[in-house]
């Protein structure tokens, strides 16, 4: 249903142009040599995905306010919710930070690609 729009790219970490192959060479997030690791072109339309060398070095922007999105629902809920104590909030909000580091580190990589390329219908149909 949402195939074609950036938010299918950004959450599956699909190819931004066609969206019919990860960019990734792993499933697993929590493999830390894999985390980063993406293949160097899409196979199913050719896209360059590192644009140019350090491409991905402006994604450390995108994931501060990732990060800084996640931790803020974690103090919300904790505290309005939940009616942690501050030393508990601190806890939880420290332990879901390391928690979904390999999630924001990849959803940040996707934001940032999707704001540099769009989805191409005619590339998608390229030899399906």
């Amino acid at each position: 249903m949402l195939k074609g729009t950036k938010l299918y790219s950004i959450f599956t970490g699909t190819c931004p142009v066609c969206q019919n192959e990860s960019m990734y060479t792993s499933s697993n997030l929590y493999n830390p040599s894999k985390t980063q690791e993406m293949h160097e072109r899409c196979s199913h339309c050719d896209t360059k995905y590192k644009i140019e060398p350090s491409f991905f070095y402006g994604s450390m922007y995108v994931s501060y306010g990732v990060g800084i999105a996640i931790a803020m629902a974690a103090f919300v809920i904790c505290y309005f919710l939940l009616n942690l104590s501050r030393w508990n909030i601190f806890l939880v909000i420290t332990f879901i930070s390391i928690v979904s580091l390999p999630i924001v580190i990849r959803i940040s990589r996707n934001i940032w690609i999707n704001i540099f390329m769009d989805y191409d219908k005619e590339k998608a149909k390229k030899n399906l």
